[in-house]
């Protein structure tokens, strides 16, 4: 790509309802991939104990439309979730799949340019999931057409049972959920950050006790998103950062540590799920955060230039 190609890139992060097949995982990044040749993959996270693999992709607009169809009909395909189990909310095969603005001249709305414009992308993209997948979609962030479900936790509800039992309307498609592939949010959003604690010496309770108290809903950190859940090595404080500038993961990190401390327990190890923008972790050494993995295997730039770099070796 040359660097006016650069400027107009834009981000899509499907997030899938399934984490513990590879085979099938591995099946559904081809389809995303495979839908057209600018499509770039990322990044995969794949987490058994949340059933839940989150891939990013990077492209331009018009080609992640494209990518998003043939992703919905391979979830569709592949997962059913009547005998789908996890830690995660879910409410679809293809549970959630937001546009999110990265190059110099994208949008998270409006604009002259709709391939620039993550809103107008996310029309697209759910009208054409509902049309050819079969799929039903409820639109949320920037795209959101009713009043209360800009926020996906408000979109989800209770999850695919309850939405299947009898729920509010989708925008696109329906008016009852797919069989086994549910429905999927399709929305807009500026960049979030999957920020995930694992404690040693707390149960579910503690999780969810600490979860409340740095959540913004319930008083607590703002831009935050969190919930306790149970996970092979023991629980887990799980968050979304929605605006790293205004809660980074290193504040997180600390607030949660120091509640777990208070209590007795302490911080075994923290991930990002997904990829994150090189500014979040600036100046922070991953040592102090118990991470992982590598801040080149995290970072969002620096997994685009690996993936450009590749792309231009195998012209």
């Amino acid at each position: 790509m040359t660097e006016p190609e650069l400027t107009r890139l834009v981000e899509c992060v499907p997030n899938v309802s399934e984490g513990r097949r590879p085979e099938v995982v591995e099946e559904i990044v081809a389809a995303f991939a495979g839908a057209a040749p600018e499509v770039l993959v990322l990044d995969r996270s794949s987490d058994s104990d949340h059933n839940r693999t989150v891939i990013t992709l990077m492209g331009p607009g018009p080609a992640l439309v494209e990518a998003a169809v043939a992703g919905a009909r391979a979830c569709a395909r592949l997962i059913d979730l009547t005998s789908h189990r996890g830690a995660h909310p879910r409410m679809g095969a293809l549970d959630v799949l937001p546009f999110v603005p990265f190059g110099a001249v994208t949008r998270l709305r409006g604009g002259d340019a709709p391939d620039l414009d993550c809103t107008d992308l996310a029309l697209r993209a759910g009208r054409r999931i509902a049309e050819e997948a079969g799929v039903p979609v409820y639109l949320y962030g920037a795209a959101a057409r009713h009043p209360g479900w800009s926020a996906l936790p408000a979109v989800r509800g209770r999850g695919f049972e309850a939405l299947r039992a009898g729920g509010h309307a989708p925008d696109f498609g329906g008016p009852g959920l797919h069989p086994t592939a549910g429905a999927t949010a399709v929305g807009a959003r500026e960049v979030l950050i999957a920020f995930n604690v694992v404690l040693a010496g707390a149960d579910l309770d503690l999780a969810r006790r600490i979860a409340a108290a740095v959540r913004e809903r319930d008083g607590g950190l703002p831009a935050v998103r969190a919930m306790g859940v149970p996970v092979e090595a023991g629980v887990q404080v799980s968050m979304n950062l929605l605006d790293w500038r205004v809660t980074s993961p290193a504040e997180a990190y600390a607030a949660v540590a120091a509640l777990a401390g208070r209590h007795g327990a302490r911080v075994e190890a923290s991930e990002v799920v997904g990829l994150a923008p090189a500014g979040a972790f600036e100046g922070v050494d991953p040592a102090d955060l118990r991470l992982h993995a590598s801040l080149d295997d995290l970072l969002l730039e620096s997994r685009l230039l690996q993936a450009l770099t590749t792309s231009k070796e195998n012209r």
